[in-house]
């Protein structure tokens, strides 16, 4: 009778365990670039542009999680990279396709969709969708309007104007930690959103601790900050290998300071969750809205479909499933958080997703569909980018600018991943990513 008990109480065990629906906690900063961070630029060895920057928390979650080498946003662009990662879907289907739309208040999302299956959610931070005051799907809210302000942000607490005192981030860290103190006793879904390393950088805009930090440090040069974009007139010979806007080593120097904040307030929330018990059974992702140019091709900001532009970190951790210290080269995009944060709750992925779950990716079992490539676009809002769309594949890129053909970019990546050398555009490469780009656009409804 004994044995029959013991064995009734470790199989109830073991399906609980299994049955047990794992917390989530998506953290998501503005315009960081995907090798700002310790771990990538230990890997870059000597093409590292910033070799002594140091990222621990980061760090940390990379070696307790799944670091993904490749991910990419598809729209890069705050607004339209945020809206991705809440509704698994292309921007021209989820309607914000600019900075200045509000988020759709009846979008299906991971928030909405979590939530009505029992999950207490909760949204922290920067939001950025227009000037939007709602935070549709999430139950709990303490975010500030639009781009808010590095420094005593007000903030709406569930609709209700509250003065803060403090850097932002840390602001919005302390709200994070204060809600999971006293949310944690069900399922429960949060988003942190830091407004770092988003402009404006230096002096007020960073705390004290952080202002004179890498003092004395240089970055490097990447050979296509000697080159400028397709759009722009090219370089003199005199103005190669200078100091331009955002090849700046002060103004490199401010980003990396804010990436070095936010990586201390990451450190911050991984260890309230080892205080609270909770890391096992928590998925934590950290990622961008995009990428950031610093100086590659004279570029500053994000927009265009270039490297630099639409790669960002994208690191997550549930030590309940996910092996520690992985690495996957395969190619994910920010449409995929949606259905794999639904896939690993048990709930189906909503049919309208563009997405895909990465959940078996992330455990080394590779899905023999899993995508060789993934259409991008932009359509132009501020500054001088022009609308552009293209495909980028495992190896090669194709961009495209409807109003002006004779601007078509082709460039073989495996070879030249610095981008620096166009291929033509009605060579067998450019016909092949041509055909692969008219498939991805057909298959999620893009009409240029």
């Amino acid at each position: 009778m004994l044995r029959t008990l013991i064995l009734l109480f470790a199989f109830n065990a073991a399906a609980s365990a299994v049955e047990k629906k794992p917390n989530f906690i998506f953290v998501i900063a503005d315009d960081h670039r995907w090798d700002a961070m310790g771990a990538v630029q230990k890997e870059h060895g000597e093409k590292a542009r910033y070799p002594w920057f140091e990222s621990p928390s980061m760090d940390r979650l990379a070696a307790e999680g799944v670091r993904f080498r490749n991910a990419f946003i598809t729209h890069s662009i705050c607004s339209p990279g945020r809206a991705g990662f809440l509704t698994g879907q292309y921007t021209h289907a989820n309607g914000v396709m600019d900075n200045g739309t509000p988020f759709p208040e009846d979008s299906v999302t991971h928030a909405t969709l979590l939530r009505d299956a029992g999950y207490r959610t909760a949204y922290f931070g920067k939001w950025h969708m227009g000037n939007q005051r709602a935070r549709p799907g999430f139950q709990h809210a303490a975010s500030f309007i639009d781009q808010g302000v590095y420094q005593d942000c007000p903030v709406l607490i569930n609709g209700v104007r509250t003065p803060t005192k403090g850097w932002i981030d840390d602001v919005s860290t302390d709200f994070a930690i204060d809600w999971l103190k006293q949310n944690h006793d069900k399922p429960f879904s949060l988003v942190l959103g830091f407004k770092s390393p988003h402009n404006r950088r230096g002096g007020p805009g960073l705390p004290e601790r952080l202002r004179h930090l890498y003092e004395g440090k240089t970055t490097r040069r990447t050979p296509n900050c000697d080159l400028a974009a397709v759009y722009h007139k090219p370089l003199t010979e005199a103005d190669k290998g200078k100091e331009r806007g955002l090849s700046s080593n002060a103004v490199h120097l401010d980003y990396l300071r804010h990436i070095k904040g936010i990586d201390e307030n990451l450190g911050r929330l991984l260890d309230a969750l080892d205080d609270l018990k909770l890391a096992e059974d928590t998925v934590v992702v950290y990622t961008s809205d995009n990428g950031y140019y610093l100086g590659e091709r004279g570029l500053g900001d994000k927009r265009a479909l270039y490297e630099e532009g639409i790669r960002i970190p994208f690191i997550v951790r549930y030590p309940r499933l996910f092996p520690k210290g992985k690495l996957v080269d395969e190619m994910v995009i920010n449409q995929d958080l949606a259905p794999t944060f639904l896939d690993l709750a048990g709930l189906p992925v909503h049919p309208g997703m563009h997405g895909a779950s990465f959940k078996d990716l992330a455990r080394g079992n590779k899905p023999a569909n899993w995508r060789t490539s993934f259409l991008a676009y932009y359509r132009k809002e501020l500054g001088d980018t022009p609308t552009c769309h293209g495909i980028r594949t495992e190896s090669a890129k194709l961009i495209v600018y409807p109003q002006r053909p004779e601007w078509t970019e082709v460039y073989d990546l495996k070879n030249d991943p610095y981008e620096l050398t166009r291929l033509p555009a009605d060579g067998p490469l450019a016909t092949r990513l041509k055909a692969e780009l008219d498939k991805q656009m057909k298959a999620v409804g893009f009409k240029p």
